[in-house]
């Protein structure tokens, strides 16, 4: 059996930039099996599937380990192939998913998300992470899924070295560590050994815990936001009741054939 794939860099203003996903278009699903053993073979922080359902498509984003409920980046690198590989034709996109449905929609240039907020709350500090990034936190929050750590500066973010065994130990998908920008609202960058990414280059999903938080913070409902990561990403952000909107660009690195 051949399928086809592609490999779009998203959050990214040109290639070698933002974050690479795999996005392979089905017809039908594969099994739960094939499908992890065909994102483990990528070696990318995700690999997204989809197959069309009547007017929309449903989604699913597979890590090298494990499939996940949400993810930013690869939901973004799948609208980019539907529109600018596959022709689709229109700008709005419907994707059904494990994190119910979610929209993309063309806004000039950019790709613009449309996810579930998670509003973090606060928790007690955790020493693992204070041991674990070798800088103690301001403050330590919970989200749906993810912790969330504030710390004091963009120089510090920039300059963290994380333990990856010690964050394994923690019960959760991953950790964003964050802080206000110098030049943007803010800065972050995703760390999730548990799902087999060490560090994420971009993270959608973790936006999704940033955006409702820096928007308290700060007071406004527009945010830009760069991940720190050594790739790099930009995203325009805008918090909307409980939804949180995501927008960057897309640019495709690879067309392909899968033979299975």
């Amino acid at each position: 059996m051949k399928l086809p794939i592609y490999q779009a860099d998203a959050f990214a203003s040109g290639l070698f930039k933002g974050n690479p996903a795999a996005v392979v278009p089905l017809q039908h699903w594969l099994s739960d099996e094939l499908m992890q053993q065909i994102a483990m073979e990528n070696n990318l922080s995700e690999t997204a599937f989809f197959v069309p359902e009547g007017d929309h498509f449903h989604i699913r984003w597979f890590t090298p380990k494990a499939e996940v409920r949400l993810c930013g980046h690869a939901t973004l690198a799948t609208a980019h192939v539907l529109f600018n590989e596959l022709n689709f034709q229109g700008d709005l996109l419907e994707f059904e998913s494990l994190s119910g449905i979610l929209t993309v929609k063309k806004v000039g240039e950019k790709l613009q998300l449309d996810f579930p907020a998670d509003f973090a709350q606060e928790v007690e500090p955790i020493n693992t992470f204070t041991e674990a990034f070798g800088a103690k936190p301001l403050q330590t929050f919970k989200g749906r899924t993810d912790y969330m750590l504030l710390f004091d500066s963009e120089e510090t973010i920039q300059n963290l070295k994380p333990n990856i065994q010690l964050l394994l130990s923690t019960n959760a998908r991953g950790v964003i560590a964050t802080a206000k920008g110098n030049e943007v609202d803010f800065v972050s960058r995703f760390f999730a050994p548990a799902v087999g990414v060490n560090e994420d280059p971009v993270t959608g999903s973790a936006h999704t815990t940033l955006i409702p938080f820096w928007a308290n913070k700060l007071g406004k409902t527009e945010l830009t936001a760069l991940q720190l990561s050594a790739r790099g990403g930009q995203l325009w952000c805008t918090l909307s009741g409980d939804r949180a909107y995501i927008a960057g660009k897309a640019v495709t690195y690879l067309r392909g054939e899968i033979e299975i």
